[in-house]
């Protein structure tokens, strides 16, 4: 969502609203605009515009396009300066977006009003001059069809990325489940073919709490069951992502034996497939990175010698949140980083409650760190209060821009304003019926839903 600089500056020849632009930005001398409806609603719709610089480098970009019906309104935007007059719109970047590269790419996106038809708009300027890319509602699907896991097979982290078999970076997409010793009925064999189908989700990320009723009361129990959501996913063609979910106490260290034992059992029995990513540590807090950092490097081993190729990803200070909700940021593993390879580092963040000095600090350790969001929500850290459209959406434009995966917190029907199901859909058995789901659900389904047009050469 950070790069929406450059690529609008040739849209404005098409619209005649050249005299419109700032005079100091540079045009680019080409540009490719893909405007998305996102959602849709009685009188209101959601859209993502990504701007492509096909031309010279750019610093300080405008982007003009007229709402092609008098009954469409802009009613707030994110990722840049967003306002109307009359029915010309006019986006302007921020600081942090301000110069697009040379085939560098920006995303921006919008809610807004309508009434009767909801056309979209036919042309774009980018400092004046037109874009003349294409317009896509959709993208490609993926090439080599298949399920997510046919098409990408074993993956593993190269340089900040996590790639496929053919060694392309990829974004994985999914869910994460609460926690399986209170929403077991919401895990089965419709819930999961649901989410591989009508979601189309890449991912399943399994939650199994340690404390709270979890792992340390039953632990062969909560490990079969484990598995059985792993053989689940891969059934369907997603991946499934073994969440051991530390949270009070907050050092992962009162569970390192704990861990090891768990580790050494899923690893060993998980070893043949390729669908498999382990989450060791989910939300440290309280703790220094030099405590989270010394268990991650007990526990890898464990996993690396019973399955040496999968990704193992760590948890960061302040509730995985790259220490920013400690008042630090991604400096202190920057440079300290575990002694590992092909690691990534987890990120966390809740729409309502953190915005841009999370989004900025995702974005500057992306550079250098390989992250994934393991867990998010669209709502209030607490997993309740009103979800909060456009910090969500910004968020997911920002992880689409950067190739980051995530998973949402929650595919269950918990009596909170964070489950994609609303209360009592896990008694049924409909998990795939507009009815079904939250606000929050239909947002995430109808991104998740989206192709994923993974590389394969």
């Amino acid at each position: 969502m950070k790069r929406l600089l450059a690529l609008l500056a040739t849209c404005a020849t098409i619209l005649g609203l050249t005299g419109l632009f700032s005079p100091q930005a540079v045009a680019a001398t080409g540009c490719k605009v893909d405007y998305t409806v996102t959602s849709q609603w009685h009188g209101g719709f959601q859209a993502g515009v990504k701007i492509t610089n096909l031309g010279e480098p750019v610093t300080g970009w405008t982007l003009k396009f007229a709402m092609p019906d008098a009954g469409q309104k802009l009613v707030q935007g994110w990722n840049a300066t967003w306002s109307q007059s009359g029915s010309v719109v006019t986006t302007v970047g921020l600081d942090w977006n301000r110069t697009l590269a040379t085939g560098a790419a920006a995303d921006v996106g919008f809610t807004g009003s309508f009434t009767g038809a909801n056309p979209k708009p036919a042309a774009f300027t980018l400092n004046g001059v037109a874009c003349t890319g294409s317009v896509d509602e959709t993208p490609p699907p993926s090439p080599g069809g298949g399920t997510p896991l046919d098409i990408n097979g074993q993956v593993q982290v190269c340089g900040v990325n996590l790639c496929n078999q053919y060694n392309r970076p990829i974004q994985l997409r999914g869910m994460s489940t609460h926690g399986i010793q209170w929403f077991s009925k919401c895990y089965n064999g419709a819930s999961v073919e649901a989410l591989a189908k009508d979601w189309k989700s890449d991912l399943l990320r399994v939650a199994m709490y340690v404390q709270e009723s979890g792992y340390e009361t039953d632990p062969a129990g909560f490990t079969s069951r484990v598995n059985g959501l792993v053989d689940m996913a891969e059934a369907r063609g997603m991946y499934a992502m073994i969440d051991f979910h530390t949270l009070t106490p907050g050092d992962p260290n009162h569970n390192l034996d704990r861990a090891k034992t768990f580790f050494a059992s899923v690893a060993a029995r998980n070893a043949g497939k390729k669908n498999v990513i382990y989450e060791i540590a989910n939300e440290p807090n309280g703790v220094s990175w030099t405590a989270i950092k010394s268990y991650a490097e007990q526990v890898i081993p464990v996993i690396r010698a019973a399955d040496p190729d999968a990704v193992v990803i760590v948890g960061t200070r302040g509730w995985s949140s790259l220490g920013v909700s400690d008042g630090s940021n991604e400096s202190e593993v920057v440079s300290n980083p575990v002694n590992a390879t092909n690691i990534m580092y987890a990120f966390h963040f809740y729409a309502a409650s953190h915005k841009d000095a999370y989004r900025t600090t995702l974005s500057r350790a992306a550079s250098r760190l390989p992250l994934f969001v393991t867990e998010f929500g669209t709502v209030s850290a607490t997993g309740g209060g009103a979800m909060d459209r456009a910090s969500t959406t910004a968020w997911l434009d920002l992880l689409d821009r950067l190739k980051i995966g995530y998973a949402n917190w929650t595919y269950s029907d918990a009596s909170e304003s964070s489950a994609a199901f609303r209360p009592g859909t896990c008694d049924g058995g409909d998990y795939s019926s507009s009815g079904v789901l939250t606000e929050s659900g239909a947002l995430l389904k109808n991104r998740i839903s989206t192709p994923d047009n993974f590389p394969t050469s």
